[in-house]
């Protein structure tokens, strides 16, 4: 996984490219009707319920338009919300808390959803074994504000990106000659050099799985699309020589039944690619 400065610098990242994206040369609106030297104060208002997230990324975006802006928190992330609920106050240059309020509603509204969304699988799973995980079906550029509203939320982040683990899928085995060959190749590729990255392989069928145990140095077999009884058989097979994860079309009338078969993870897509924004504003008072 990427080091938090790794994943601080990516937060960044996403802050300067959508200020930059939203405001360009200057907000206009703002600059033609309101003094530089106003001062204004701001309520950031729940209208859904549900879990909030991006409170400290919305005092990122804030302090990079403004560090004299003052926000004080009534409402932490990760905690349960209902409509009417004021989750801080932000003061300061009024032009700043313009500039600042569409960027911080899109990405708040969004990790909001996403947390609401993971925290409902996490409850699901509640007495089992089984944790839930994103994967990398998120936004382009903003795959790291994401992934911190599934944390959140409850769940826990596979890898970040193609550079932090090794994940051998169906293509890879596919177009490396087979599932063997594509293990073999790449133990060696990482050994020479200098890479110490985990390993995970994809299995389609049984006897897939079976070919990946005759390989060392594999950290965790993904069962893909698998219905329940072979789930089950799988988890057998696989003991505990390695972790084990299932996935494919995973959803909320199924994800307790695919943990009760015994596997160590659940990642679903869903959990970032289907979700509808939560339903925030922020208001002048």
């Amino acid at each position: 996984m990427i080091s938090a400065s790794q994943f601080r610098t990516e937060l960044q990242l996403i802050i300067e490219n959508a200020i930059r994206e939203d405001v360009g040369p200057g907000d206009y609106s703002s600059l033609a009707c309101i003094p530089a030297s106003a001062d204004g104060k701001a309520k950031l208002l729940v209208k859904q319920d549900g879990i909030i997230a991006g409170v400290a990324f919305a005092a990122m975006v804030f302090n990079h338009v403004d560090p004299s802006l003052v926000i004080e928190v009534f409402i932490e992330d990760g905690a349960p919300v209902k409509y009417g609920d004021i989750v801080f106050h932000v003061s300061g240059s009024s032009q700043s808390i313009l500039k600042s309020e569409r960027v911080v509603l899109n990405s708040m509204q969004r990790m909001s959803a996403i947390a609401t969304k993971t925290n409902q699988y996490v409850q699901l799973l509640s007495g089992t074994n089984t944790k839930i995980l994103d994967t990398r079906k998120t936004t382009p550029g903003f795959r790291a504000a994401e992934k911190w509203a599934v944390t959140i939320g409850g769940g826990e982040n596979h890898r970040f990106a193609l550079y932090d683990m090794v994940m051998l899928k169906d293509n890879h085995n596919d177009f490396a000659g087979g599932i063997t060959n594509a293990i073999t190749m790449t133990k060696k590729y990482l050994k020479e050099n200098g890479l110490d990255l985990k390993i995970i392989v994809e299995a389609r069928t049984l006897d897939e799985i079976r070919e990946i145990l005759q390989n060392d140095g594999v950290h965790r077999i993904l069962i893909d699309n698998f219905n329940f009884e072979d789930t089950k058989k799988a988890v057998e097979l696989i003991g505990d020589r390695c972790q084990t994860e299932s996935s494919g079309n995973i959803n909320e009338n199924t994800i307790r039944q695919y943990a009760e078969c015994g596997v160590d993870y659940i990642s679903s897509g869903a959990l970032t690619h289907s979700v509808y924004n939560m339903d925030l504003s922020l208001k002048a008072f």
